[in-house]
Parts: C-alpha cells; sequence; structure tokens
C-alpha cells in the first residue's frame, strides 16, 4: 500500500492512503488533498495509478510542481520521493502495514472495476435518448431498486450466501457538446468537469471553464455542483442554486455548454 503524507516545515499535517483513486491537490475546497495557501494554484496537481505504479501529474499550475528540486509535467513516483507544492511537502511512501516503511513493497497493481461495456451513440441515438430521459428516470430508479433488493435477499438466504449484493455505478452520456468521449463511467469519489488536464470529463472548447463543475459519489448517491458563481448548472432545465444537488437516472444536466444524460451501470 502506499500513502501521501503532507508536510509543513517537517510537520505532518494530513496522512492520505492511496487506493486507487485519483487524488486532486489544490487550493480549492473541491480538492481531495487541499493546501490552503496563495502559493498554490486552485486546482495545482493530481496523483493516480497507473499500471503497477502511482503518477504525479501537474495540472498547468502557476508556480508549478517540483519533485526532489525538479519541476515536472509528469513522473512515476518512488518510494521517497519528496514533491514541492507551494510553501508545503508531499512525500509518497510505500508501507507493507500502517506506519511500516519498506522501500522494497511494490505498489499494487490497481484493477479497474469490472464494468458494463461502453455503448456509443450516434446522433440519432442521442436526440432519442435526451427526449426520453424524463420516463426513463422512473423506470432507471425501479429496476435499480428492484435489482439491489434481489441482491441482498439472495445474499442473506442460507444457500446463497456467497453471492454479492448487485452495485450500480453512475454514468454520463453526452449528447450536445465538445468532449473526449461520448460516455464516461464515474467511478472516482470526485470527477471534474471542464478544460483543466486534472478533469475526468474533459472540455474542448478553447474557452471552457479550467473546472466548470464536480460530481461527487457518496453512500447515498451522485451529486452535482458548481464551481464558483460564474459557472451555471442545470439539471432538468432548473438550475442549481444551491452548494449541491443529487442527480438521478435520467437527469438531464447543463454546464459550460455541454448537455448529458445520467444514467447508471452495474459495476
Amino acid at each position: 500500500m502506499a500513502k501521501l503524507f503532507l508536510k509543513f516545515e517537517d510537520r505532518v499535517l494530513q496522512e492520505l492512503l492511496l487506493s486507487g483513486r485519483t487524488v486532486t491537490i489544490g487550493r480549492q475546497p473541491d480538492n481531495i488533498l487541499r493546501i490552503d495557501n496563495p502559493a498554490v494554484s486552485g486546482h495545482h496537481a493530481k496523483v493516480y495509478a497507473e499500471g503497477d505504479h502511482y503518477v504525479l501529474e501537474d495540472a498547468e499550475s502557476f508556480n508549478g510542481t517540483h519533485v526532489n528540486g525538479q519541476r515536472i509535467g509528469k513522473v512515476v513516483l518512488k518510494d521517497g520521493d519528496s514533491a514541492t507544492i507551494g510553501k508545503h511537502t508531499i512525500e509518497f511512501r510505500v508501507a507493507a502495514e500502517y506506519g511500516i516503511l519498506d522501500s522494497s513493497v511494490q505498489v499494487p497493481k490497481i484493477k479497474p472495476p469490472q464494468l458494463a461495456p461502453t455503448v456509443f451513440l450516434d446522433t440519432a441515438k442521442a436526440k432519442e435518448l435526451l427526449a426520453a430521459a424524463a420516463a426513463a428516470a422512473a423506470t432507471s430508479n425501479a429496476s435499480t431498486a428492484a435489482v439491489q433488493t434481489i441482491g441482498t435477499a439472495q445474499s442473506q438466504s442460507p444457500g446463497n450466501r456467497a453471492l454479492a449484493v448487485h452495485q450500480t455505478v453512475g454514468t454520463l452520456t453526452i449528447v450536445k457538446g465538445r468532449t473526449y468521449q461520448e460516455r464516461y463511467i464515474l467511478t472516482s469519489k470526485l470527477t471534474l468537469i471542464g478544460r483543466s488536464k486534472m478533469a475526468g470529463i474533459r472540455l474542448r472548447r478553447w474557452f471552457a471553464p479550467h473546472v466548470a463543475a464536480s460530481i461527487y459519489r457518496a453512500e447515498d448517491g451522485y451529486f452535482i455542483a458548481p464551481s464558483g458563481d460564474k459557472v451555471k448548472v442545470r439539471v432538468n432545465d432548473a438550475l442549481v442554486d444551491g452548494s449541491k444537488k443529487q442527480i438521478e437516472a435520467g437527469d438531464v444536466i447543463e454546464v459550460a455548454g455541454v448537455k448529458g444524460v445520467f444514467g447508471f451501470c452495474e459495476g
């Protein structure tokens, strides 16, 4: 296993276990590892698994990211590497157990979740999906609840205790606007939407916001939140005027010139 240690003047401020998720680093509160310092960009860098390794990548930050004294764009982390972000340092450590450092232990290979195959929609299908979004919401919610109920009942029955409860993972199918994919599977706890290289849903429009919105994955569902007052987020044509809004299957999301339909697949 591997950990990040956020330090300031040799004092450890935070420890974060790396479990395969993307860890965003920056000054804004929507980052997983937040550094509240003027020298740090709003969305400064990120750490993520790539094959058998963890990678640190700068997100076009103003002051840059340095590893062992060298400015980097993207680098594979090794046990003991020290990254400088603003006036803070982040140490990367590989450990056999919590608190026991061992440089001989390799970072485990992160296996992606087994997800349903991606389906790419042509223009006609996208329009049909958008038109049917409102009607699909009720059906999808009912189907999801039924699958979870059946899975729970099977796992609790004496003859089927080995069966696992079905879990669902959120998806966003793009039906309007320019992005790098037509369908996104939202496995991370935090998915950024914007032009930033850190964004899980990257916008291809040149003047698109660096970070327009965030989709959060919580135990009780998925939520979307705008990144600031200047960015407008709409769900089913209704403006999201609070800090966040829960989204359901069939909801139509509009942000920064992009429109997508939220749904679920089995994970």
